[in-house]
């Protein structure tokens, strides 16, 4: 009889989130990582806010073309100069060092853009903030991945790049209170770029309260402190022997183990050894590239110009409509990541390249119809457009870029994929800030159309290519790419894991593992997992398998508990 599988379902908490106090205090600290986005959409918004200053303007004399694309990819240009560091440091030193590092180097280069004197000082001020916070974006999302309840993830993942828009709400509305309490004084432009120290300084402060990764500490065979950080997080009644974290604990072992046997030593060239993870990086790098060159590039980093171009020139009306974009964009990307795992990941990207691709056209007609017969209805209706246009593009891409990335790459190559998405997405937006202000100059409202074809190469790539993986675990899921077997060993091992007895703790984390027939050992688990107070044992009756199924399973399921035991 084909061995049961299992999944890591079979052994989660069954309620509210709130009433595990484990979860509740993981969740609480997962929000110092959670900070790097808002971090940011802070950094990366500000100059899309300070354009719109006059303080600011008159201060580095309105510059333009060549100049303001090189303000605004600064940061981009030193991101992509740390990236072939940043996977050694979160790889070898850990996920916690690695965002503290990020940290230390942000808050010198906020100092340092905030006392500019001139235009050089601020740009390079600006890239070694792009500098540091590489380091946070590579660590902080892995960390969150890695170390978030089972029910939690898909949600906390979501949620970690749906707050990058809480930065730049921050960074609208600082601005736009700058504008209307300094006025034309320096500091309407220095107060903002001060706010970017304040995340930062959380985590230098609190990053050490939040327990490392679990797998990053199994794969440097610290398995004592991985079990006892999972156990007071995962567990309801922190035990190292709760069935959820023996299989957690065994699922980590056993995909790591596969991993080292499939690469003994995992290069950048790993990324592309097998068709899996060619399919992997084919997926990631171009959903690192829609992110940024559906158009929405031109409002996210030249607000101003496109304001403009459809006849908005006042800095307060301009201020304002950039805060309240930010604010929508928020509500949206949260509705989105809050649907992640109702509706699905792949059902999220069709539904957004839809709406983008039909809304996108229809915006481009309202600038068009402006620019060429001066229709002032078709400007007003630009604005809508512009919201409703971010609502379809913040449902899926906004929380699922990150999220969906790292779901899709095995441990052992996580980090140095996560690294080349980063690398693409920098590279994109680079493009999308030297050439946008360029082309908007040179082409006006017929750009857009160059958005609108690609936009449709999008749907298309999305249709074919998205895989769904709701409702796996971070191995289960990476083992969609390589073929059915691994899947079905995992969920089995683990299963079979949990299972087993275990003896008398000897020190943190160290324990013996008694052999019991499969029968017993299902049983024992089932009937003794952690409930709440009051929870009857229907549970486990109406879960129970047949017996005699169990029975012929016995001697198989035995022999597998050695050999994993081996591990």
């Amino acid at each position: 009889m084909a061995p049961t599988e299992w999944t890591v379902v079979d052994f989660i908490h069954r309620g509210p989130w709130w009433k595990n106090h484990g979860i509740r205090v993981l969740n609480l600290l997962l929000i110092v990582p959670l900070l790097t986005a808002s971090i940011n959409g802070l950094d990366s918004s500000l100059v899309n806010g300070l354009q719109i200053l006059p303080s600011w303007q008159e201060f580095f004399k309105h510059p333009n073309g060549k100049t303001l694309g090189l303000i605004s990819a600064a940061q981009v240009i030193g991101s992509i100069v740390a990236f072939p560091f940043t996977p050694i440091f979160a790889d070898r030193l850990g996920r916690r060092p690695t965002l503290f590092i990020g940290a230390i180097v942000m808050l010198a280069g906020v100092a340092l853009q905030s006392a500019a004197t001139g235009i050089g000082p601020f740009i390079g001020a600006r890239g070694l903030i792009g500098f540091g916070l590489t380091f946070s974006l590579n660590a902080a999302p892995l960390l969150i991945t890695e170390l978030a309840y089972p029910t939690q993830r898909g949600k906390l993942t979501a949620m970690y790049n749906a707050s990058w828009y809480l930065g730049s709400i921050v960074s609208a509305w600082a601005c736009f209170g700058a504008w209307h309490g300094a006025g034309t004084s320096p500091w309407s432009w220095r107060v903002p770029t001060l706010l970017q120290a304040l995340a930062p300084v959380i985590q230098v402060f609190f990053i050490w309260l939040v327990p490392e990764s679990p797998r990053f500490l199994v794969s440097k065979g610290l398995e004592s402190k991985a079990a006892a950080a999972l156990a007071r997080f995962h567990s309801m009644t922190g035990d190292e022997r709760d069935p959820l974290i023996v299989f957690e604990m065994a699922q980590i072992r056993h995909a790591l183990k596969m991993e080292k046997e499939a690469v003994a030593n995992t290069t950048w060239a790993t990324l592309f050894a097998t068709p899996g993870n060619r399919k992997r990086m084919v997926i990631i790098v171009a959903l690192a590239v829609f992110s940024q060159w559906s158009g929405n590039g031109l409002v996210s980093y030249y607000i101003n110009l496109v304001l403009e171009g459809v006849g908005i020139s006042d800095a307060g009306t301009k201020a304002a409509i950039n805060g309240g974009l930010q604010v929508w964009n928020l509500v949206a990307a949260t509705s989105g990541a809050l649907l992640v795992d109702k509706l699905g990941r792949r059902t999220l990207f069709i539904i957004s390249n839809v709406g983008m691709l039909i809304d996108f056209g229809a915006w481009t007609l309202t600038t068009a119809l402006f620019n060429t017969l001066h229709i002032t209805a078709a400007a007003k209706a630009t604005i809508p457009f512009i919201f409703i246009f971010y609502f379809f593009y913040d449902i899926a891409y906004t929380p699922m870029l990150i999220s969906y990335t790292l779901e899709i790459l095995p441990f052992n190559i996580r980090a140095k994929g996560f690294a080349v998405m980063n690398v693409v997405l920098s590279l994109t937006l680079a493009f999308n800030q030297f050439v946008n202000p360029w082309a908007l100059d040179a082409l006006g409202w017929k750009y857009y159309l160059v958005y609108c074809g690609w936009l449709i190469v999008e749907l298309v790539f999305v249709v074919v290519f998205i895989i769904e993986t709701k409702g796996r675990t971070l191995e289960e899921t990476a083992a969609l790419f390589d073929g059915e077997q691994q899947p079905q060993a995992l969920m089995q091992t683990g299963g079979e894991a949990a299972t087993m007895s275990m003896g008398v703790p000897r020190g943190p984390g160290i324990w013996v593992e008694e052999e019991k027939s499969t029968v017993t050992d299902m049983l024992e688990m089932r009937e003794t997992r952690p409930r709440r107070l009051g929870e009857s044992s229907r549970w486990a009756a109406s879960r129970s398998l047949p017996f005699k199924a169990h029975e012929e399973d016995s001697a198989s399921s035995a022999a597998d508990a050695r050999s994993f035991e081996a591990i």
